[in-house]
């Protein structure tokens, strides 16, 4: 097992850890219900360095990358970033990700942890056309920290006084010294509140969670684990690799489409995108439950005559909304929200209806 350079740290504050992606990582501190409180009401601190860090630098880059990606890279400029998937030619997907553009033939990949391995091996497969395009794994090197609630950019101001925070848009970036070190700051996240994700080296990371927890006790912060990590997610209803999307899910099946350009050139996937486009079948939407029981991946999801009609990507007891909530793929004419549904919980029907997604509006809604 892998260890971020902030696993000491968890250990010593009495996290829960467990085996993710091949690291070992903190799934909670003082308990998911107080963590994902702590990001929507004040700030939550989450130590994702277990994801996977990628270079690809040359004069061909971005045409590597327009091939290999759905989104268009024509319109991503220095200094923003832009969320992205990679296909198979049948059009399922290898993964999504994060694509940051640094310099004018520089891009900086964040992908899923357990994927980074087989990510890379996939763009190193088809690089080879692209004379000059180089591809660099700097996973072990960098770290990657996540400040997100409502007080997010107070406490990073604190930390980095000159830092113009709150005129970053979103998924735009900026680059920072701390410590006399480089980083790169940036307006991402995956919780739906206001916030940053910080990639940095692994030497001063330490230093800057320990500098960003002081800065915001007043704001009550709190560290966060995977489990809120999760259920704060859900809420927002992204996406989540293994979960919504995989190797058998389209994007466009996946309420993704809007990260699918067509009308630019070819890429790995597209033909398959544009059949699914013409007789698109299935859909991901949210949903609710009656009553307490929580709904799981992969339990069976029924219309209301008891024909089976998809199943449960993802589930959990919203800790905002206080029901059980999860997202769900089925047949297209059932997502429609306000349709009532039936879910099989070991073997009895539990009813339900479909929403729409976000579940909850937050400091960016």
């Amino acid at each position: 097992m892998k260890k971020t350079a902030l696993y000491s740290w968890h250990e010593q504050a009495g996290a829960k850890i467990i085996d993710f992606g091949g690291y070992l990582m903190p799934v909670q501190y003082s308990g998911i219900l107080a963590e994902h409180r702590a990001v929507r009401n004040a700030a939550g601190i989450f130590d994702v360095s277990h994801m996977g860090n990628f270079y690809v630098k040359g004069s061909r880059a971005k045409e590597f990358l327009q091939y290999m990606m759905t989104n268009d890279l024509e319109k991503l400029e220095i200094g923003h970033a832009q969320y992205n998937l990679m296909l198979y030619p049948h059009g399922g997907i290898v993964d999504d990700l994060i694509i940051y553009r640094i310099e004018n033939d520089t891009y900086f990949l964040i992908v899923n942890a357990s994927n980074a391995q087989k990510d890379f091996e996939w763009l190193q497969e088809h690089i080879k056309p692209f004379e000059g395009v180089s591809l660099e794994d700097h996973t072990d090197q960098l770290s990657l920290i996540a400040l997100q609630g409502p007080c997010a950019l107070k406490i990073l101001e604190t930390v980095f006084p000159a830092l113009p925070a709150a005129s970053l848009v979103s998924f735009q970036f900026c680059k920072a010294l701390f410590q006399g070190a480089e980083l790169l700051i940036a307006r991402t996240g995956y919780t739906g509140e206001q916030g940053v994700e910080i990639c940095l080296s692994n030497n001063i990371a330490l230093s800057l969670w320990e500098a960003l927890i002081d800065a915001g006790k007043d704001y009550g912060i709190q560290p966060v684990g995977l489990g809120a990590r999760d259920t704060l997610r859900l809420e927002m209803g992204y996406s989540l690799y293994g979960h919504e999307i995989d190797q058998d899910t389209n994007p466009l099946e996946a309420r993704l489409k809007w990260v699918v350009k067509m009308g630019k050139a070819h890429f790995i996937g597209k033909e398959a995108c544009q059949q699914v486009e013409i007789n698109l079948k299935r859909g991901v939407a949210g949903f609710s439950l009656d009553g307490r029981v929580l709904p799981r991946q992969h339990f069976k999801v029924y219309n209301t005559d008891r024909q089976e009609i998809g199943w449960v990507c993802s589930g959990t007891l919203s800790p905002t909304l206080q029901e059980p909530i999860g997202t769900c793929n089925v047949v297209r004419e059932y997502i429609k929200p306000g349709t009532a549904i039936l879910v099989e919980v070991r073997g009895t029907y539990h009813s339900g209806i479909i929403r729409t997604l976000p579940f909850v509006t937050t400091s960016l809604n």
